[in-house]
């Protein structure tokens, strides 16, 4: 993991972000003592984006072939990363791995990058949304970044609910779901046997969350899943209902289902260990993070 001192590169692999929000994201980065690095080609915009394919592309790779820079850290979400893949030098990336971490959009490359062997990837706030991060996701990123553990307030919390009791152990993955889905049909898609699922979303209706995870469970994906988490639906209308769907569409797999994890796009953003076995348990703490 990362100490005091430690270089970590900032990319823009999906949308151009606000700069004030930008620089204060950076400020919180530097008091947990680590010392971001910021190209200057990160400010460019084509459109909705930050620059064009290439050159956010261009970034990553260039951070992952740094021997000096110890982790990477996304600067925001919004729409882009999809874009990316095809352009990263996955050979290179599997010979290098590092401490990478964001979510939402990011969750394209997430996904992709904890297939690896030693990448170390955190599902956790990208730059600007740490601008205004409550203590609970700042505290759990620095505990992760230094230690590689869970910080279980947030994880473990009083908001937890069980839809499906039981247990199962597997591999953490996951992410925003609408990013999850977008990747159907591409060489890119998930497999979420012997894996535990984790989703999240903002802005996307219970009718929209039940579309997306049925065309998922079309495709065969789900097939072997060994539990099902959800963070937060920030602005997703009735949560009631989104849980509902949640547990019929993975009623037939007989797994265990566990939502209210705060993690997500909701006002805590705890950070979870992509690509890392987690348990589910049917007794209290109900999940181990730390396996």
């Amino acid at each position: 993991m990362l100490k005091g001192g430690d270089k970590i590169g900032i990319c823009a692999p999906s949308g151009s972000f606000d700069r004030k929000l930008f620089e204060e994201g950076l400020i919180v980065l530097k008091d947990m003592g680590f010392n971001p690095l910021v190209p200057e080609d990160i400010y460019q915009k084509k459109r909705y984006l930050a620059g064009n394919d290439s050159t956010r592309s261009e970034i990553i790779n260039r951070f992952f072939a740094d021997k000096d820079i110890k982790g990477i850290m996304c600067a925001r979400g919004g729409y882009g990363a999809i874009r990316t893949l095809d352009f990263l030098d996955w050979d290179m990336i599997q010979k290098n791995p590092k401490v990478f971490i964001g979510f939402s959009d990011v969750t394209a490359l997430l996904v992709n990058l904890a297939k690896l062997p030693l990448m170390e990837v955190i599902h956790g706030p990208n730059i600007t949304s740490l601008a205004k991060a409550e203590q609970v996701t700042k505290d759990s990123l620095y505990r992760f970044l230094t230690t590689g553990l869970a910080q279980t307030e947030g994880l473990n919390s009083d908001n937890l609910a069980v839809l499906s009791k039981g247990s199962g152990t597997g591999n953490l993955t996951g992410g925003n779901l609408a990013t999850l889905n977008h990747l159907i049909g591409t060489k890119y898609q998930l497999d979420f046997k012997d894996c535990i699922l984790f989703i999240e979303d903002v802005g996307e209706s219970p009718y929209k969350i039940d579309r997306m995870l049925t065309q998922m469970k079309m495709t065969g994906c789900f097939a072997g899943i060994q539990g099902v988490l959800t963070g937060s639906f920030h602005d997703c209308g009735n949560f009631e209902m989104i849980q509902e769907i949640i547990e019929e569409i993975f009623e037939e797999y007989k797994v265990p289902i566990i939502t209210g994890i705060e993690s997500g796009h909701g006002s805590i953003n705890c950070s979870l260990p992509f690509g890392k076995n987690v348990k589910i348990m049917p007794e209290h703490p109900l999940i181990n993070w730390d396996l």
